[in-house]
């Protein structure tokens, strides 16, 4: 007879956002009963679990499923840790959690890029945008698709559900195995960015085995600025002591907001004191700070994930197949892939450049995309 996993309980507690009193005014269930099944110190009956079904909508075969591995508090990335309530913490490291699950099942059918990815021990974070960029073989070109370049380089990029609205995005390492979680709701320019510094977490940030505080944070930012915007490269392309309208077309180069820009700018020596603080306050006026105007049409999408999930379909197997093998509910499936896939793929293909690299996808043996059915 299976026998129902606590963590599960937790961990599907948790993703709701529920607390124990929550989830009591749910279901009628004693908190001294949920604290015992939580602990896995008694086992509910069906009529509990059925509760937990229609309370949490996980299904019932979620509950009886092995443990997963959840991904740690102090080995995740929050941007701000300290404003963070302790349910959003839980509830993002818990779609996280449901990520990796999803990762392992897609790493067992398919061969996917190796993480190709420098982990430093010290170094400021300009120094190490350019070691990455040099190890990678970037140079200063820009960098048109950040997606597209951390899945080439073994990071496997999930997004955020919309719960987690509050996170801009955090990264982990996993089996050494690199995750990058981003919101697919924040602008086209932040999430790029986003993704930047999360690489700067995962390249200087590894060896730590405590939440990473604000020193940390701003070595993220820093390294994000100058992955994306070399410093070569903005001298040679952006505007000295540029208006804002200058500026704000130049940015395009890059893909970034204009306050990004401003920001680099400022880093090198392309922007006075007084330079920088004018163009915030007119930045702060038109209201910039928080819309950018003449921004990015289109959001960058996953290549993998496309590729994935079309050769499955090209193989009779649906979403609702694997959310089934995963024993998840479609819709969980259907958020840590929002925003990162397109609808159809033509051909299972999409457009790499050069400056991100290819990603090849095969199979475990080798040959053609055609996955092995759910087992």
């Amino acid at each position: 007879m299976a026998t129902f996993n606590s963590s599960r309980l937790v961990l599907a507690r948790q993703r709701r956002g529920l607390t124990k009193t929550a989830l009591h005014n749910l279901t009628g269930i004693p908190q001294r009963s949920l604290t015992a099944y939580e602990a896995g110190d008694h086992q509910p009956g069906p009529l509990a679990v059925v509760k937990f079904v229609n309370a949490l909508g996980f299904p019932e075969e979620f509950f009886y499923a092995d443990d997963l591995e959840n991904i740690p508090l102090s080995a995740t990335s929050f941007r701000a840790l300290s404003k963070m309530t302790a349910q959003q913490q839980h509830q993002a490291i818990s779609a996280g959690t449901l990520a990796t699950l999803l990762a392992d099942w897609i790493d067992e059918r398919f061969d996917l890029p190796a993480p190709d990815i420098p982990q430093l021990r010290e170094g400021d974070p300009e120094t190490a945008a350019e070691v990455v960029r040099g190890e990678w073989g970037l140079g200063e070109r820009a960098i048109r698709n950040m997606v597209h370049l951390l899945e080439a380089r073994g990071i496997r990029v999930f997004s955020l559900v919309e719960e987690c609205h509050e996170v801009d995005a955090f990264s982990t390492w996993r089996n050494g195995v690199p995750y990058v979680f981003l919101n697919t709701m924040k602008s086209a320019e932040r999430s790029r960015m986003d993704a930047a510094h999360e690489l700067g977490h995962l390249v200087m940030h590894w060896h730590h085995d405590v939440p990473r505080g604000r020193e940390a944070e701003d070595e993220a930012k820093a390294f994000a600025s100058a992955f994306l915007m070399p410093e070569g490269s903005v001298k040679a392309n952006a505007p000295y002591g540029g208006n804002l309208q200058q500026i704000t077309r130049a940015k395009r180069h890059w893909d970034v907001a204009t306050t990004a820009l401003v920001y680099r700018m400022h880093k090198v020596g392309m922007l006075s004191d007084w330079e920088y603080r004018s163009l915030f306050k007119q930045m702060s006026k038109r209201g910039d700070k928080t819309s950018e105007n003449a921004g990015l049409e289109e959001r960058e999408t996953s290549q993998l994930l496309p590729k994935v999930f079309k050769a499955l379909r090209d193989e009779g197997i649906t979403k609702a197949d694997v959310a089934r093998d995963l024993a998840l509910p479609v819709e969980e499936l259907n958020k840590l892939v929002f925003g990162l896939i397109l609808t159809q793929v033509d051909g299972g293909e999409v457009e790499t450049t050069p400056a991100t690299g290819s990603l090849r996808l095969a199979t475990r043996d080798g040959s053609p995309i055609a996955p092995t059915p759910p087992s």
